[in-house]
């Protein structure tokens, strides 16, 4: 009965149907549901909404104003959440921040960074990192593994004779198709679009640049394996 009330509420706040193992025992499923209602009630304390969301333990909120969506959405422990920028930051449905991402929206005080979207169904790992300064686009239904980060600005350098830290940034944007799978410690670069349908090897690097849709990159800097059958 407890697993099938927990399918239940799977669908009805994460619009997800999903089926649970059978053999995973009553009291487990019982701490499960307990942490959750905490998570919805945290939820409510740190977006005010009446929308159900779900929040981890340690989680901080920042420009809570400029968050927008999110039907669904769980933050678990320890995430870091700044929305200052130009667009802010739009979730989709269903969207799953695992423990300890963080996303900063903002580099600078002196220039307002573009902000992230995010689509429906998106998970994206522990350990995470979005830098959106220079703005990210995630389409539906991608997975992002652990420790995956993403830096969607640059600093200039061009002049030998002057600090670099005080030449500027530029950026370009970032790009995610949907349904994409990119794997543990992948690093993204400004400047990515990857097409729709792409996986991406543990541990690659993308550099700027289009990456066709439905096909395997790995290595440093990432390259095309293989289209998938």
């Amino acid at each position: 009965m407890l697993i099938e009330l927990v399918e239940f509420l799977s669908l009805k706040i994460r619009r997800r149907s999903i089926r649970i193992d059978r053999r995973i025992p009553d009291g487990y499923l019982s701490d499960f549901v307990l942490s959750r209602a905490l998570m919805v009630i945290n939820g409510f304390l740190k977006f005010r909404r009446l929308s159900i969301i779900l929040v981890g333990k340690r989680v901080t909120v920042k420009a809570r104003s400029l968050i927008f969506g999110g039907k669904g959405l769980m933050v678990d422990d320890g995430c870091f959440i700044d929305a200052l920028a130009v667009n802010g930051i739009t979730f989709g449905e269903g969207v799953s921040l695992k423990k300890n991402v963080i996303i900063e929206c903002t580099g600078s005080l002196t220039k307002l960074g573009e902000g992230l979207s995010i689509g429906n169904n998106v998970g994206i790992g522990s350990g995470s990192f979005l830098g959106c300064a220079g703005g990210i686009t995630i389409g539906d239904d991608t997975i992002i593994g652990n420790y995956v980060s993403f830096h969607s600005e640059n600093h200039n350098f061009s002049d030998p004779a002057a600090l670099i830290r005080l030449q500027g940034v530029n950026n370009s944007g970032i790009q995610i198709g949907s349904n994409c799978w990119i794997g543990a410690k992948v690093t993204v670069l400004d400047g990515v679009f990857l097409e729709d349908g792409c996986v991406i090897a543990a541990g690659a690097v993308l550099k700027a640049g289009r990456y066709a849709a439905n096909s395997i990159y790995a290595g440093v800097p990432a390259r095309r394996i293989k289209e998938r059958c």
